[in-house]
């Protein structure tokens, strides 16, 4: 493993706005709820734009700035490679972060593609590091303890898996062409932007997906030019584009344990600002959890007496719930910045065990490996089988 000094991990963020911006407070609130064995430090910051990360630096509290990444890896006082930057970027980074033997935190999706993915995958092989995919619905309290209920059997065998992802926040058709809307930047559009999330939930609860069969739409097919400007708001240029990502996409899944899997996503629910929802149907009950309501849990067991049977809802603030004793008193709600503290904790505990984590990139790469399927399946109007794509890059992850 990377050598640790004074029990620190010295971190090395590269991108500093929206996701950015919630690593970096994360890192700071996390020693404040948690006992972890390492002290994260924020090292040094990376973009482009000088006087940009240098007042982003400076309002996140890193000591240091870089406007190259390639020289945040040159350095002896970076620990973590986080890497917040847009898609096309991460597979060059990771590969190099991998060779320069640091430690490294993802944003999703993890590469353009499949191909991308698998060298990604294959980079960090045999290396002795720890890499994470940051996927942080899955640190949610209420996700933690839903898939506690389903390693001891209380769901039963799971029949269906019910999940969509709602935004609303391109609708207009003036919003510009931002790189979340260009494929040689972001790979896909809601696709990989938001169904990568219910997608990494699903597996997560559930298990592995076997062959899917989807369709994709392009609503608005002509923007004006814009850049991202934080928290998903942007500015406009000048001139217009030709949007080539997904506006929505649905598609139907088979789990590898039998289960039936629909999955929606799309920036076009109007009135939906950011609603992550899945419901899991077993045998012996259900349950349903809404990002929007995150701290609390549906659950109906079908053993409970009639006449009393139906929906409980449980707020997952409790001492016994997963992450929550780190925090407030019962029935004293967290919210969406407390994922990501849950998220560093895990990673920081690996990284401190010398123990690889998950989300690792290998979830990355089968979460790549059903968004080209999806992609394919749009293409071809057919079943596309996960285990076919995997073998087609030379990647055996069983």
């Amino acid at each position: 493993m990377v050598g640790l000094k004074d029990n620190q991990l010295r971190v090395g963020m590269i991108g500093y706005k929206f996701m950015g911006k919630a690593h970096s407070h994360a890192y700071r609130d996390l020693p404040f709820f948690f006992d972890a064995p390492l002290t994260p430090v924020l090292q040094a910051l990376c973009g482009r734009d000088e006087t940009a990360v240098k007042a982003a630096a400076d309002r996140f509290g890193f000591a240091s700035f870089e406007t190259d990444w390639r020289r945040l890896l040159e350095r002896d006082d970076i620990d973590l490679i986080d890497i917040g930057t847009p898609n096309h970027t991460h597979a060059e980074i990771v590969i190099a972060a991998a060779q320069a033997g640091k430690h490294i935190l993802c944003e999703k999706p993890l590469a353009m593609n499949l191909q991308e993915a698998a060298a990604i995958w294959q980079a960090v092989q045999g290396r002795d590091l720890v890499h994470m995919l940051s996927h942080n619905y899955r640190f949610a309290p209420a996700i933690q303890f839903a898939k506690k209920l389903i390693s001891e059997g209380r769901l039963g065998q799971i029949y269906h898996v019910r999940a969509a992802y709602l935004q609303d926040w391109i609708m207009d058709p003036a919003y510009p062409l931002v790189w979340r809307l260009q494929k040689e930047v972001s790979g896909s559009g809601a696709l990989g932007d938001i169904a990568s999330h219910i997608l990494d939930l699903a597996r997560f609860l559930v298990g592995e997906i076997a062959s899917v069969c989807g369709m994709m739409e392009t609503f608005i097919k002509e923007r004006p030019i814009g850049e991202m400007a934080g928290n998903l708001q942007a500015v406009q240029g000048e001139g217009s584009g030709s949007v080539d990502v997904d506006d929505a996409v649905a598609f139907l899944a088979r789990f590898e344990n039998g289960a039936l899997g629909v999955f929606e996503a799309t920036r076009f629910a109007a009135g939906n600002r950011n609603k992550n929802k899945i419901e899991i149907n077993g045998s012996l009950g259900s349950i349903r959890w809404d990002l929007e309501n995150m701290n609390l849990l549906e659950v109906y067991f079908d053993q409970d007496e009639p006449g009393l049977q139906g929906f409980r809802t449980i707020t997952v603030t409790e001492d016994i719930h997963p992450y929550s004793g780190h925090y407030w008193p019962a029935g004293h709600i967290i919210g969406y910045e407390h994922t990501f503290l849950n998220m560093l904790d895990e990673l920081i505990n690996g990284i401190a065990d010398q123990r690889q984590v998950q989300p690792s990139f290998a979830d990355g790469l089968r979460n790549q490996a059903v968004m080209e399927a999806v992609q394919r399946s749009t293409v071809t109007k057919s079943w596309v089988n996960i285990a076919d794509l995997l073998q087609e890059v030379g990647v055996s992850l069983n």
